[in-house]
This record gives C-alpha cells, sequence and structure tokens, in this order.
C-alpha cells in the first residue's frame, strides 16, 4: 500500500486513543430516509471483493465456465493520460476517503497540517478502521487495494516462507507456477536506468548509495508499471504523475497494471463476469437450503441507499480485504446467521510488521518532486525468523522541505490480534498487543537509522499512532480454512484474499502472495469444487 498517503493519514492522527469499536462491516455512512426496495437475485457465484483474491478468483472461474457476480462497494476509476480521475495529495477532495469515514478525533489535529479531511460522503478510496492500538486502512474501488499500493511485486524466499505459511503450500510449485503467472498478468518490470538517473529521482539514488556504504545489499524492486509512461512524462508529453511521486492515491496517467485493467478486464471480457459497483454488503448468512445470502445496499456515490437486495448462491467467495472479511465473518458466526464456523475464526491477525519514517537528511536536497513509486529496496532474509525489507519512497509535492524523503520497513512477526463480537452495538471490534511487532520494529529501526545516518532526523510515524496498511489473517489457512481457501465445515464458503493469510507474507509486502496464493487455490478448485460445490 501507498506509504505516502499512509504518512498524510498518521500525522493527521497523532494522539488518536488507543481503544476502538469499529464501524458494521459494509454499513452505508449516510443512511437513507426513505424506504426503498428490496430485491431478490439467484447467482451460482458471488464474490465480495474486487482486489487481489476477488480478481484472481472471477477471472479463472470464467475460464471455467462459471458465471460469476463480484459485487464490490467502490466505484470504478478509469485512468488515461492526463486524466483527473483520483485526488492529488496537494489538492486532497472527497475522493480520498470512503464516505467521509475519518475518526472523528483526529480532525482538529489533521486541520492543524492543512488537511482537515472534513468531505462530503463519497464512495472514496481509502477506509480508515481503528481498532485497540492500530489503525488499519482499507481500500474501495474496482480493483481494491491494486489502485493505491505502490506497486511492489515482491516473492518471498522459500525459507522464509515455509517459516511462516504453511510447507504444504509447496513453495516450489508455487515459484515455477505461480508467482510467475502473477508477474506475468501484473506486467511486472523494475524501472530503467534512464528513468532512475534523470533530476527527479535523486532521492532514489541517494538511498542506494547508503543503502550500500551502510553494508546492505540493494536492488531494484519489480513493479506492476509500464515504465514508458514515466519516460513520457519525462519528455512532457504527459502531466507528472510517477515523476513527481503524485501517484500515492492511483496513478492519472495510467500504466500502472492495476488488478482493475489486468485480472478484471479479462474476466469481463469472457462474458461470464459481472463486476456490480456500489454494492454494499451488509452481512453474509447461510440459508435454510444450504445455499449462501449476500445482503447487500446498492448506493450512489454519496452513500445514499438506492436498493436493498438479498442475493443467493450456491457458491460464496469472501475477498473483501482481511478487514472486512473478518467482520462479515465473525459477525454471521456471533448472531448465528452462519452456524458452526471455526473457532479460530478472527484469531491469528497480523499487521505484516508495517513500519515508516520520514528522514530528513539536512546535508542533502532531495527535491520538491520525487519521482516514484519505488526504485530501490534492500532485503535482509538471511535468517527467515528475522527477516525485513526496508525501501525508500517518495513524497508527492506537498510543499514540505525538500530534504525529506520516505523509508518504509515491513517483516515477519509472530505477535497476533483478534477479532470479537459486541452485542450491544451489533459491531466487530479489532483488538491488538500494545507492544505488538516489538522486536521485528527493533530490526527494521537498526537497519533504517544506519542508512539515514548523518546530519538529520529519523522520525518513526508509527510512535504517532501504530498502524498497517497490510492487514492480514483473521480467516487463516490451517486453522478457519484449508489451503485452497475452503472454509472448514461449510460446504461452499470460500476465503480468497488477506484474511485466510496467517499475518505475515514473508517480509514482502502483500499482494504478489496473496494473488499466488489465489492463483494456487483456483487451480484445485476449478478442477475439483466446479461441478460439485461450485
Amino acid at each position: 500500500m501507498s506509504p505516502t498517503t499512509r504518512r498524510t493519514f498518521l500525522a493527521s492522527a497523532a494522539g488518536l486513543a488507543a481503544a476502538g469499536t469499529l464501524m458494521t462491516p459494509g454499513r452505508s455512512a449516510a443512511a437513507s430516509p426513505r424506504r426503498v426496495r428490496l430485491t431478490r437475485e439467484e447467482h451460482r457465484v458471488v464474490v465480495i471483493g474486487s482486489g487481489f483474491g476477488g480478481g484472481v478468483a472471477a477471472l479463472r472461474l470464467a475460464e471455467a465456465g462459471v458465471p460469476v457476480t463480484v459485487l464490490e462497494r467502490g466505484r470504478r476509476w478509469p485512468t488515461g493520460p492526463d486524466a483527473d480521475t483520483f485526488p492529488r495529495m496537494s489538492s486532497l477532495d472527497e475522493r480520498a476517503l470512503w464516505y467521509g469515514t475519518f475518526p472523528e478525533a483526529v480532525r482538529p489535529l489533521a486541520r492543524l497540517i492543512g488537511t482537515p479531511l472534513n468531505f462530503a460522503p463519497y464512495a472514496g478510496l481509502l477506509e480508515p478502521v481503528l481498532g485497540q492500538n492500530i489503525l488499519g486502512v482499507c481500500a474501495a474501488g474496482v480493483g481494491g487495494g491494486s489502485l493505491v499500493y505502490q506497486g511492489m511485486t515482491l516473492q518471498p524466499s522459500e525459507a522464509v516462507l515455509d517459516t511462516w505459511l504453511p510447507e504444504l503450500l509447496d513453495y516450489r510449485r508455487m515459484d515455477q507456477v505461480h508467482y510467475p503467472r502473477v508477474a506475468r498478468m501484473l506486467g511486472a518490470a523494475t524501472a530503467p536506468d534512464a528513468l532512475i538517473q534523470s533530476p527527479t529521482y535523486y532521492a532514489a539514488r541517494v538511498f542506494a548509495e547508503r543503502v550500500r556504504a551502510a553494508g546492505y545489499g540493494v536492488e531494484k524492486i519489480p513493479m506492476p508499471i509500464d515504465w514508458d509512461y514515466a519516460l513520457a512524462e519525462l519528455r512532457g508529453e504527459m502531466k507528472p504523475s510517477y515523476t513527481n511521486g503524485d501517484c500515492a492515491l492511483g496513478v492519472n496517467n495510467g500504466g500502472k497494471h492495476s488488478v482493475d485493467v489486468t485480472y478484471l478486464k479479462q474476466a469481463e471480457a469472457t462474458g461470464r463476469v459481472t463486476v456490480a459497483t456500489h454494492h454494499n454488503v451488509t452481512a453474509v448468512a447461510r440459508a435454510a437450503d444450504g445455499r449462501w445470502e449476500v445482503h447487500a445496499d446498492r448506493t450512489d456515490d454519496t452513500g445514499e441507499v438506492l436498493e436493498q437486495k438479498i442475493l443467493t448462491a450456491g457458491a460464496l467467495v469472501m475477498a473483501a480485504g482481511s478487514l472486512n472479511t473478518s467482520r462479515l465473518l465473525v459477525r454471521a458466526s456471533a448472531t448465528g446467521a452462519v452456524p458452526d464456523l471455526p473457532d479460530g475464526l478472527g484469531e491469528g491477525w497480523g499487521t505484516n510488521g508495517d513500519r515508516i519514517y520520514a528522514w530528513t537528511d539536512l546535508q542533502e536536497d532531495f527535491g520538491a518532486e520525487q519521482g516514484g513509486p519505488v526504485i530501490y529496496g534492500s532485503k535482509d532474509w538471511s535468517d527467515p525468523a528475522t527477516a525485513n525489507t526496508v525501501i525508500q519512497a517518495s513524497l508527492p509535492p506537498l510543499g514540505l522541505d525538500t530534504r525529506t524523503t520516505m523509508l518504509v520497513g515491513f517483516g515477519v512477526s509472530a505477535d497476533r490480534g483478534h477479532f470479537r463480537y459486541d452485542s450491544a452495538t451489533d459491531s466487530v471490534g479489532l483488538y491488538w498487543p500494545r507492544d505488538g511487532d516489538s522486536a521485528v520494529h527493533g530490526r527494521i529501526e537498526e537497519r533504517v537509522s544506519r542508512v539515514s545516518r548523518g546530519i538529520g532526523a529519523l522520525t518513526d510515524t508509527n510512535n504517532l499512532v501504530n498502524s498497517t496498511w497490510h492487514a492480514l489473517g483473521g480467516a487463516n489457512m490451517g486453522t478457519v480454512c484449508d489451503l485452497e481457501g475452503r472454509v472448514l465445515g461449510q460446504k461452499g464458503l470460500y476465503v480468497l484474499d488477506g484474511a485466510l493469510i496467517p499475518g505475515t507474507t514473508g517480509a514482502c509486502n502483500p499482494s504478489m502472495t496473496i494473488a499466488a496464493v489465489a492463483e494456487r487455490a483456483m487451480d484445485a478448485l476449478t478442477t475439483e469444487d466446479v461441478g460439485t460445490v461450485i
């Protein structure tokens, strides 16, 4: 996910209270005072969510001849050269937030930094989710988190992944088949040297030099980007988006191979996939006949409910992201809407060890424009028990100190949180240990401190508000689901998103592994379940 947008929200949220209760999953922020019609629909397969897991599931089911309905609570975000589809960090508007859902406690502090975030309700890109000792962020829109993540397409090593995820996933086969398949689908490529040597990528070059001087390895990070778009910006053929780092809330010029223009585009082209936007799922249940019911509000961009729906399907794929998939299932279990869900549901949630720093170096001028999204990273994976990765990420043109850029780390951690249902409020809360991830954070800080050594300052934004953009777990493989995402004891119910992953993706950002695990799962499901369960 995007470190620059994350920093904006974190800086706004300094002093946020440690405890909190989450909104009921999918509940519309804007309640309609008028009566709306209730309609019922029948489907073969419903997929909730259109990110990496949902996109993979939709395409592979369609290729197997199965009609699929994908429910996405957000809107489409079409791009193109010089488009104004996404909000710019220098002039945020209602497009940034999911129905204006920003915790009230942080609004005064947000105004102090010139970002009131007091927008009218809109089907925007990001939903901040406040739990105890943690602030999570999840995306909305066709393509899910792929719209706003920086795009790092990292594959963990065999030793690291086998240490933290079940070895029965068979890393060697995933390395031969599923990871390469994802890389091809996303068109992953590293930045060309001609771009890196341009003036606005000075911060990236300094980072690489400092990493080497600190005695660490450094390498280019594969990204799902057609870098010709960035080169065209250098030639003045498009307004800057990559080359000034103003791509933290989506790339207006296009060229980013997000899920909407890769997996979902191919899925819709089969004629078997319908992506229903503005469908805000509020609950899931098991019908009396054993099929699955999905309750959803069809809204407009302002959140007004236009229609309430009950969709019934023989198979249901949960792919709304770790936070929302977990909340929906935990609530369904607690209320009896889905009886006999596994006891481990809601447990095993992790942050992927996220850490983000503002690095100010008084001996360098990184520039008012810093090219992005990410060029270089440094892996420390020799010990699977302590593996971590550090990258440099550009700051968008916000008029901030030109001597400041961003350093981001993530790594493995055994610490876990959990979800709990509160019957008094009919809501699901997320609970995280106060000192969670302290070990991995110490290792990351040691490394970024060596890289940034000199005259200046290193500010750990997680000390302002502990947060993650890489939520994982809650319906974990091995305890709640099998390795193919089948929920144990629940015929026709599947989890194929970050909720399936037990808290970490092996010192990598999660997108590549979520997609590869989903690809692996769909190989099995299209062979074994289509025609019987699906």
